[in-house]
């Protein structure tokens, strides 16, 4: 156990492996307050709002509401003065449009659901909304698509994918969100025939399919390299680089462990002209170039930085994330991006997620507790620590206007990280 765990609040977690929701790109760039997607309005997991205090007077941020929620792994995200939440209630999944000021209810959109988790975890969605163009998407446990109007909560289209592509059921459900690319909603359905999927984002029209990849829990990313803009997608066994207007491959390079039961979740983490990929199992994690059609290998190791579940973040050419598998009580790290290099290790810090607000790591840990750290390369050294929530908390955090929404299985809370 480490110094920081002594100080902290501490919880004997189960063996469960969380399957994070996951976001994509918008349709056309967010206000820097916004937080319209898993990882934010960049997709790399950096807040751009107003700066953050670095510490709390009274040992925590001020609460400005909370309110409970049904079931699920799906992170809340914010755009404007809406909260969007999709959750489980019974036999529903149910996308709710909150003030994000108050919590109260704007709207409600639901449909039913029969999913059932194979293992007896949380049967909620596990993929966050993503607002683009008007419109919320949503990607269900089932693989229910469906398009919401923002303003009125009415549904503008939908697809039973699962019906439709005829995939298998993964251990844990369909969990990456769909990728909003220029009038098309790309995802990784995971049919034999129909890996990825290109759907009108008006209409909900089958443009193209491509692969016969299944799914993985892992959100493709919108990137331009060379000029020339990508569709990075983290399937179950490739890390892919596709035209987004035809599905054409662009690049490819296996990423999968050998054993059945290997997960990919982390998203593709685009700096410049590299992808970070990371996954447990013994794939481990590599850099690469985008050097025209092929991907130029600058490192692999499966000691650096193998992110089970939770997407890393870049600061000034340095990584910082969770290394090491969910059970075990992962590392939290400092790596060079260029080299691989392990500048720090935090030991047994158990699992949790990150997100960069500017040269502050705010690390929300599945224990409830929210930390506030420096991202710099010398030493971890942490700033303010409270707990927010009881145990256990796997969904991503939004961070929007300097107000931090988060929730575990059964409350959503909005606090105040402004000075």
């Amino acid at each position: 156990m480490t110094g920081f765990d002594r100080m902290s609040s501490t919880v004997r977690l189960g063996s469960l492996l969380a399957v994070l929701a996951s976001g994509a790109m918008p349709a056309a760039p967010a206000a820097a307050q916004d937080w319209p997607q898993f990882l934010g309005p960049g997709r790399d997991g950096r807040y751009g709002g107003p700066p953050l205090a670095r510490e709390w007077s009274g040992g925590a941020p001020p609460e400005l509401w909370r309110r409970p929620v049904g079931q699920g792994f799906a992170g809340p995200v914010v755009v404007g003065d809406r909260l969007l939440l999709f959750h489980r209630e019974r036999g529903s999944e149910v996308l709710e449009a909150l003030d994000a000021g108050t919590g109260e209810p704007i709207w409600r959109y639901e449909y039913q659901t029969t999913y059932r988790d194979d293992f007896g975890f949380d049967e909620g969605p596990r993929s966050a909304p993503v607002v683009a163009g008007g419109r919320v998407y949503t990607f269900g446990a089932q693989g229910a698509l469906h398009a919401v109007d923002l303003e009125s909560g009415g549904r503008v289209w939908s697809v039973d994918t699962r019906a439709r592509f005829r995939f298998r059921k993964g251990f844990f459900g369909a969990a990456g969100s769909p990728l909003v690319e220029d009038g098309r909603v790309l995802a990784n359905v995971g049919g034999p025939d129909a890996g990825i999927v290109a759907f009108d984002a008006a209409t909900g029209d089958v443009l193209w399919t491509v692969t016969g990849d299944e799914a993985s829990y892992s959100s493709a990313v919108g990137a331009t390299f060379g000029g020339v803009r990508h569709a990075v997608f983290l399937t179950r066994n490739a890390l892919l680089g596709l035209d987004p207007a035809t599905g054409r491959t662009r690049f490819e390079r296996s990423w999968r462990a050998r054993i059945r039961a290997s997960v990919n979740a982390a998203t593709p983490l685009v700096v410049g002209d590299r992808i970070f990929a990371s996954a447990q199992y013994g794939t481990g994690a590599g850099v690469f170039e985008v050097d025209g059609g092929r991907l130029r290998e600058i490192w692999t190791s499966d000691d650096a930085l193998s992110n089970h579940y939770a997407t890393s973040v870049h600061r000034d050419g340095y990584l910082y994330g969770y290394h090491g598998r969910q059970e075990f009580g992962p590392s939290f790290r400092a790596v060079e991006l260029a080299t691989g290099d392990v500048a720090w290790s935090e030991d047994r810090f158990r699992a949790g997620t990150v997100t960069l607000a500017g040269d502050l790591l705010v690390v929300m840990r599945e224990t409830g507790e929210l930390v506030l750290a420096e991202a710099a390369p010398e030493a971890f050294r942490p700033l303010a620590r409270a707990q927010l929530l009881a145990p256990i908390v796997r969904a991503y955090p939004a961070l929007a206007g300097g107000r931090l929404y988060v929730r575990n299985g059964t409350t959503l809370l909005a606090v105040d990280l402004r000075p």
